[in-house]
This record gives structure tokens, sequence and C-alpha cells, in this order.
């Protein structure tokens, strides 16, 4: 706005799109106006002007219109960034405020919601906010909203390199954009003012430390020795990072603690690799739980239960959008659509809908066969996988096929196995000096054997011990 449209403008009087205020004092009422012109229509408020339309001017240091944009954002929910320019009039500066109208109503400045009528500013009664909110129109969706306090330098650069390299391997596409224009494409950013905001899904999907704003959005898995929650338990692992991380860091960790197997199939020499639970099941299972949890109820994590017999997914929040046990399959929704469009660009979910029939079709079609999944709602969503009960001629042919495993073994891994059984608690430095050879090679020796479904890890790095199959 030049000084000749700002003359023009504090030449008129007050009206139901301008206002104007004498001082920064008047921070307050600025704020309960900023909240009116939200919830009803866009209008500027001029500083440095008062009610008789009299240029007064204010006194701006360096820091004056950052702490009065950070005031009402502080203040406002939904949060509100102005725009805000300064003009002089007569050597007098006025401060020009632009307040847009919001999509998402209503606006409450310090806990009260206001609406413009004529020149003034009214509060809303309960039933005009329930009205409000009621006919606010688009649907506004918890991952879309700006982070409060997060801007450019919170998202972590690697993030969105490691981003783009699996994007390229997945599609054999590069992508070209430059980060900026990457994460507003996604609407991990937005321009809010003029200023550049990052949304809540772009700190978890790109965050340097998304800990920092949201606290306990991770991933905690326990795993009990039995089949009952008791005062006993194995390990209580937290897995936290960003959602990439969080999915591929679970699913690494439980795919360490399951079993594999091997047995023979009928007409064929090959012994086939099988695992306690299907492998997609797993991972989709996990990433089920961390994409669609409602992030909105803060203090809360997702939790994976891990049992002899069975693993529990549970995520915090309801079902969303008329789902529930019976149709899951049938219907399709997600309650944090910018998260669920970034992870499937690089096959991290299933498309909506597709992801649950693949389940049930691998649990059905898995070698060792097990119950289907069981889904309950009761606050959190919660699903149960089974273990495959196995029955005395499937455990033969495992046992047989163990055998013959064991027969092929390279010298080093036979005595690695033996020197285990007979000690479970011996580490891989002991077992390097026994073996005369560099750590390294005894811990690919290790790796190689819980592959081959011969070693498990019982309990955490440190102070757990090995478990050899029998």
């Amino acid at each position: 706005m030049n000084k000749k449209e700002l003359m023009k403008l504090i030449e008129k009087s007050e009206s139901r799109t301008l206002e104007f205020k004498e001082s920064l004092s008047l921070k307050n009422e600025i704020g309960e106006t900023v909240s009116a012109f939200s919830n009803t229509c866009k209008g500027i408020i001029l500083v440095g002007v008062d009610d008789e339309g009299e240029i007064k001017g204010v006194q701006i240091g360096k820091k004056t219109i950052e702490a009065l944009a950070n005031y009402i954002k502080q203040n406002t929910d939904n949060s509100v960034y102005l725009d805000i320019n300064v003009n002089k009039v007569n050597n007098k500066n006025i401060i020009i405020i632009k307040v847009s109208e919001a999509d998402e109503k209503p606006v409450f400045f310090r806990g009260r919601a206001y609406k413009r009528v004529g020149k003034s500013n009214h509060k809303l009664s309960a039933s005009e906010i329930r009205k409000l909110a009621k006919e606010s129109g688009k649907k506004f969706y918890w991952d879309e909203q700006v982070c409060k306090g997060a801007g450019m330098d919170d998202v972590d650069e690697d993030a969105v390199s490691v981003f783009k390299n699996k994007y390229n391997k997945i599609t054999g596409k590069n992508i070209v954009s430059s980060t900026k224009e990457l994460l507003e494409s996604f609407g991990c950013i937005k321009n809010v003012g003029g200023w550049i905001k990052v949304t809540n899904a772009g700190i978890l999907l790109f965050g340097k430390d998304s800990g920092k704003f949201f606290p306990r959005y991770y991933v905690t898995i326990v795993r009990y020795p039995g089949k009952n929650i008791g005062t006993a338990y194995l390990e209580i692992k937290d897995i936290k990072g960003n959602l990439f991380e969080l999915i591929d860091k679970a699913e690494r960790y439980i795919n360490e603690h399951t079993e594999f197997l091997y047995q023979l199939k009928k007409g064929q020499v090959a012994r086939e690799r099988v695992s306690q639970y299907p492998e997609f099941v797993i991972r989709e299972l996990i990433a089920n739980a961390v994409v669609h949890r409602d992030y909105s109820i803060g203090g809360s994590r997702v939790l994976i239960k891990m049992f002899k017999d069975r693993i529990e997914f549970d995520s915090p929040g309801g079902f969303a959008g008329g789902i529930n046990e019976k149709n899951i399959l049938e219907r399709q929704f997600s309650r944090n659509p910018i998260i669920v469009k970034v992870l499937n660009k690089v096959r991290y979910v299933e498309e909506l809908g597709e992801g649950w029939n693949r389940i049930v079709k691998d649990i059905i079609e898995h070698p060792l066969k097990s119950k289907l999944p069981k889904i309950k709602c009761d606050g959190n969503v919660a699903v149960s996988v089974f273990s495959p009960e196995l029955d005395a001629e499937k455990r033969d042919t495992i046992k047989d096929t163990i055998k013959d495993t064991i027969k092929l073994l390279s010298k080093n891994e036979k005595i690695i196995l033996a020197e285990i059984k007979k000690e479970p608690k011996i580490t891989s430095k002991e077992l390097s000096v026994l073996l005369n050879i560099n750590l390294r090679n005894t811990k690919n020796n290790i790796s190689k054997l819980k592959q081959k479904g011969l070693l498990k890890r019982v309990g955490p790095t440190k102070g757990g011990y090995w478990e050899a199959v029998k």
C-alpha cells in the first residue's frame, strides 16, 4: 500500500472492514479485531491512527513488528499469521495490518471468539460459535495445519534427499524440484501472509527433531515372555525419528525378534524360508498405526505389544470417516491425507483400501496358516495378528529342515552356534577372540545365523542373551 492509498484509507471513517487503533498498547483490542475480521470478513487495522482519524504515529524498534505478530499468533486459535507493513505519513509511522477471513472458523483470541458488526467487535455466543464451526465449510485436517513455532530451519534437508532417492529407485524418475517447491507441492509447507510456515505433516515427515514439537508422537514396542501382560517383560523399546524412520526401525526390530523358519515344500528340493508372520502384514500394520492415528490427541503414542502367540498394534484415536471393524475392507478414509499421500509416493503405505485386503490375503495364503487378525476399537484402534499353531507334521518338517540347514553352515557359523548353545550370554567380542577373526566378520556370521532362523536375540543388546534353535 503506497502513501496515497494509505491517505485515502485514513480519510475514511471506521467501518465493517476498517479499524483504527491509536497505539500498540492496545494490543488486546487489536487481537479482538483480528478475531472478528477472521470470523466475519477480511479487513484492515491501522495502528497509529485514533478513532477520529487523526494520525498519531507509533514508535517502532527493531523487534516491534515481530513482537506484535508473535503476540497475535500465540494468543489466537487457530493461529493467525498477520500480514504487517509499515508506512510513513507526515514522518509518522503507521502500522498496516491486513487480516484475511479464515477458512477454518471460529478463530479465538485469548479464549474468546468475536464477530464484526458495523464498526464494532462483538463476542460470539456459544450457539453462534457452534453454528459458525458447522458452516465454516472446508474440512481441515490436523496434518495440514501449521505447526506452531516451526520454520524452514526445522526441516531436515537430508530427510528430503533420502525421500528423493527412494522415489528415484521406485519410479526411475528424478525429482528436480527444490526442497521448498517439493514440500509446498505436498502441503508440507504453506505461504501464510508472506511467511513460509511448516505444517504438522511437514515436521512429522521431514523434521530435524519432531520430538521438539510433538514429544510423545513415537512408537513404543514392549516384548513379553508369555501370552499375557504381567509384571515381567523382556524389553521396552522406544523408537523415535521422522515417520519414515519410525516405520523402518519398528519393522526391523520386530523382524529381529520373531522366528524365521525353513520348511520343505512338496516336489521341491530347495527349502523355503518362512517368517512367523507374513512380512507385508507386519509392515502394513506398523504403517497403519503410525499413519492413521489421531495426532490431535496429545500425550499419546503408538504401542506395539509382542507376545509369544501374537502381536498387538495399538494406535491412538478411534476409527474415522464412518469406518468400523465390520466395513474396514469396503470403506476408505484417512484423517491424515498429506501424510498418506507422501508415504504412498515411496510405497510406505498402500492405496487407501488396498492395504487391508492385502493383509487378509497374505494371512490366508501364508504357508504356516494362522487366524485372521482381530480388530477392536475402544477409544484406540487395536489390531492383533496371531502366530501360527504348528501341528506335529509341520514341526517335524521344520526340525528336519533345521538339521539340514545346520549341515550346510560354514565352519565359523557352526562354532558360533555351538558356543551360544553352551553359553547364551557369550558376547560378540568373546566369540571373535574364540574364532580368531575380527569383530566385523563375527557379527556378519551371527547375522547370517539369524537370517537362517537358527539364532535370535532375547532381551536388550546389553543385558540380553542369545537363543539358539534346538
